[in-house]
């Protein structure tokens, strides 16, 4: 594994780290989480395209929505 050094507000790496903590895990830990997140996202975006049109047709909407029945929450 390879050691990189990273520059933040003190504040935030001290309320990354209770975060961290409340979860029961470290920055480190946290920080590698998101990095392979970060680094997968063309391929996550990659085989979305090519699930989506493999679904066309396969999926059927009941009704024709109201513009308040999908404005509700």
């Amino acid at each position: 594994m390879k050691n990189i050094t990273l520059s933040a507000d003190e504040r935030l790496i001290e309320a990354a780290r209770e975060r961290a903590r409340a979860e029961k895990s470290t920055l480190n830990e946290q920080f590698r989480r998101w990095l392979a997140s970060y680094a997968d996202t063309s391929e996550r975006l990659q085989r979305y395209d090519k699930l989506m049109p493999s679904l066309r047709g396969q999926v059927k909407v009941g009704r024709k929505l109201s513009r308040e029945q999908m404005n509700e929450r």
